[in-house]
């Protein structure tokens, strides 16, 4: 089973993201900021990032970065979920390594979408 781990420090969002991950066949593991998901993914790598920008402790673009230069820190599929729109936000994220960006609010079809691109599912 492919895994999924959603960074937000929304326990909300990472309750609704989780859903939308679990429909699609994926197990889902949750991590309220980038330390704690850069801890995760050392520990075991997903195969797929839900992340936001804007977090406490480590933002997503400094995650990001971080888990580009690690040794797996490629594989997984790295899909920003921000409320950040602008075109400034969106090609940072895209030269620092993300694979697709959404706005929230996002549902489970423009998700589902995105993983499709990406060859997720």
């Amino acid at each position: 089973m492919k895994t999924c781990l959603v960074v937000d420090d929304s326990r909300v969002i990472r309750k609704v993201a989780r859903k939308i991950v679990e429909d699609l066949g994926f197990a889902c593991e949750e991590a309220p900021d980038g330390k704690a998901a850069l801890d995760q993914c050392r520990k075991s790598m997903p195969d797929a990032i839900l992340l936001d920008w804007n977090m406490p402790v480590m933002n997503g673009l400094d995650f990001l970065v971080t888990l580009r230069a690690e040794q797996q820190g490629k594989r997984p599929v790295v899909v920003f979920c921000t409320t950040e729109n602008d075109m400034a936000h969106i090609t940072q994220a895209l030269r620092a390594g993300a694979d697709e960006y959404v706005m929230k609010p996002f549902d489970g079809d423009i998700i589902g979408s995105k993983f499709a691109e990406a060859g997720l599912v």
